[in-house]
């Protein structure tokens, strides 16, 4: 009976780092340090359970469910078949696959482009998202040999560069830590955990299982347990792997909130301090990085999608669906990153929640499963108070009214809904068991 060890283990695990480590968590981890200063690894401690320990232990929890479906129907078939449909397009051409092509196409072509040529920029960005899809779906075509082309070639190139760039600000630091800005100098850890919601890894966390699956048993094997084990590991080395990076990177950004103050966003962040380390030659490292990232993510990603897709419509082949999605995911990336942004935050607020409470259930499975009406309720509550939570940052009357919530100021006001839920379902349970 073979086991997955060894190199092999690694490779997987690096595969899987791979197909998480994108744009979100390339822009993120640095503006947090840029914006949270001095208090940029309180911030970093929220950030890290919910940018790795919920993904890892999402990772977890499918593998020992055995898939995402099987683990989404504990609280009824529907749920399961509307939720992972939910996820698959949140993570897949709906937001994340598009924001890969965006993403990567501001730093690794805007910044080369002189004034006169910005009139072309929609021209040149339809031809890049044209060429990027082209090729992540060439290698999405073949989901079990991403552990040979992303955790073997992309995955070390990805990670030298990002070293290259800590390495840098160590030995020549562009400035101190700055000034903790609003958001983050009375409750940093909360905030942090917050802004870990926008890599979206807990919910690709759910998705990249049959991918890994597929990766893990193409090395031999074969036994359903050693699969799971193999599963573990792989999510394990992941989470490693992403909390050296987020921390390197969270540093980096936090030594340019007192040289480069006034930041928008992670990618500029990134830029001023790379410019200032290496001068012309950081433009095209930080642009390496960029694709790298965002590619690997976007082959796991429709990889993950097709293979789903593929599951639920037979009818329709791996390889439609994966050029179904490459398309869809295209036509959508041409629309901008910032748009792409700012219609993800409401939708992941919502979804998140759900995502959290569901991968914390099942490791209380066995003990749950005699007290089966937790996993409808404590959905059915958490759903409810996330989407009216998400609802209330656009509807100023409606958050007034939500304010004195306990953890409503917070960003965590489903918590105690969630809370609610699982008693009552409890109680439930127990009054049908009689």
């Amino acid at each position: 009976m073979k086991r997955l060890r060894g190199k092999d283990l690694l490779l997987v695990g690096l595969t899987l780092f791979s197909m998480f480590f994108g744009a979100g968590n390339l822009i993120f981890p640095p503006f947090l340090g840029a914006q949270a200063g001095g208090n940029t690894w309180s911030a970093m401690a929220g950030f890290l359970i919910s940018a790795i320990g919920f993904p890892v232990l999402g990772v977890i929890a499918v593998a020992r469910a055995g898939s995402l479906p099987i683990l989404a129907g504990r609280v009824g078939p529907r749920f399961a078949t509307g939720f992972a449909v939910l996820i698959y397009l949140s993570i897949g051409p709906c937001l994340a696959i598009p924001r890969t092509a965006s993403t990567s196409f501001e730093m690794a072509v805007t910044p080369f482009l002189a004034a006169e040529q910005l009139a072309l920029l929609p021209v040149l960005q339809f031809a890049y998202s044209l060429l990027f899809f082209a090729a992540a779906l060439l290698l999405a075509l073949r989901p079990e040999k991403l552990s040979d082309r992303l955790g073997k070639i992309l995955c070390p190139c990805l990670l030298v560069l990002i070293v290259v760039v800590f390495v840098g600000c160590v030995i020549s630091p562009p400035g101190g830590y700055g000034p903790v800005q609003e958001l983050y100098t009375a409750h940093p850890v909360t905030q942090g955990f917050l802004d870990g919601y926008q890599t979206m890894d807990t919910m690709a966390a759910l998705a990249f299982g049959i991918v890994i699956l597929l990766n893990i048993q193409a090395r031999g094997v074969e036994d359903e347990k050693e699969v799971v084990r193999g599963t573990v590991g792989a999510g394990i080395i992941a989470g490693v792997v992403l909390l050296a990076v987020y921390s390197m990177m969270a540093h980096v950004g936090a030594l340019s909130g007192d040289a480069f103050p006034g930041a928008e966003n992670g990618a500029q962040v990134l830029t001023r301090v790379v410019s200032a380390l290496f001068g012309p030659l950081g433009a095209i490292i930080l642009a390496a990085i960029f694709v790298i990232a965002c590619f690997n993510v976007c082959v796991g990603l429709i990889s993950s999608c097709g293979e789903y897709f593929h599951g639920l419509v037979p009818r329709i082949s791996y390889r439609v669906w994966a050029v179904i999605f490459a398309v869809v995911s295209m036509a959508i990336a041409n629309a901008g990153l910032n748009l792409i942004l700012k219609v993800s935050v409401p939708i992941l607020s919502a979804i998140y929640p759900v995502a959290i409470v569901l991968i914390v259930l099942s490791f209380f499975h066995r003990w749950l499963s005699r007290w089966m009406a937790v996993y409808p309720t404590a959905i059915l509550c958490t759903g409810v108070a996330s989407v009216v939570f998400a609802a209330a940052d656009y509807l100023p009357e409606l958050k007034n009214a939500l304010s004195g919530l306990p953890m409503a100021n917070l960003g965590l006001g489903w918590v105690l809904p969630a809370a609610a839920g699982i008693v009552l379902g409890l109680v439930l349970s127990l009054f049908w068991r009689e």
